[in-house]
């Protein structure tokens, strides 16, 4: 679901599906931008919160902890179809690049920005990221040692590539529109607000080893030579 809810996005972004496509990009005369702005928050909230070690622990009450990590990746596939689902439209355009060269060379970065993020979750292990390798394992009934902390391919210079990647996606694009800009804006707030909490989170499990890894690379941009 995880999948499907952040192919729902991309394809938004690229104009393939529309915005608010359960609602006709209408929303019951209330005000379009802050409808958006709130599923935006909804949405934000729900991410980060269910991310929390805290939350973590209150849900492994109730579930096995070996499917937290596919829950959570459950609600926040099902949360971002239902984000681009009930997006209201807004008329206008923020730019549009009419040269057809340029307008390429943007669909192209919007491309490895996903190609990116994709690689990234390879970088680390991406069967672990998504809940597949948890369940696997319990369903085997084998132990499952924790993963080691990574700084190959794109994380030797960069702690935080998926984000990257999103960042790029939601900015590479010739046509900007009133639509979209609120999801654009939205997402870069959520993304530096996650970021951090989530080092908040990491410095407190890995010590002094996370805070010299953040010395030596870039938070979303790459640092090289560090």
């Amino acid at each position: 679901m995880g999948v499907i809810g952040l192919a729902c996005i991309i394809l938004a972004l690229a104009g393939l599906i529309p915005y608010g496509f359960w609602l006709g990009g209408k929303g019951g005369g209330v005000n379009p931008v802050l409808w958006n702005s709130a599923w935006v928050i909804i949405w934000g909230v729900i991410h980060t919160g269910m991310a929390r070690p805290g939350f973590k622990r209150a849900l492994t009450k109730t579930i096995p902890e070996a499917a937290e990590r596919s829950t959570y990746i459950l609600m926040a596939g099902l949360t971002s179809v239902a984000l681009i689902a009930f997006w209201q439209a807004v008329p206008g355009q923020i730019w549009h690049i009419e040269t057809a060269s340029i307008a390429y060379v943007l669909w192209a970065i919007f491309i490895f920005g996903w190609v990116f993020l994709l690689g990234a979750t390879f970088a680390i292990n991406h069967f672990d990221l998504f809940g597949l390798r948890q369940v696997f394992l319990n369903f085997k009934n084998s132990p499952r040692p924790p993963l080691k902390f990574t700084k190959r391919a794109m994380y030797k210079y960069i702690r935080h590539p998926i984000q990257t990647g999103v960042l790029i996606g939601i900015w590479a694009t010739p046509s900007m529109t009133n639509t979209q800009i609120v999801l654009s804006i939205g997402f870069t707030i959520y993304i530096f607000v996650g970021l951090w909490f989530e080092e908040r989170d990491l410095v407190a499990e890995h010590g002094e080893s996370y805070l010299q890894y953040r010395k030596e690379t870039g938070k979303v941009l790459p640092k090289f030579g560090g």
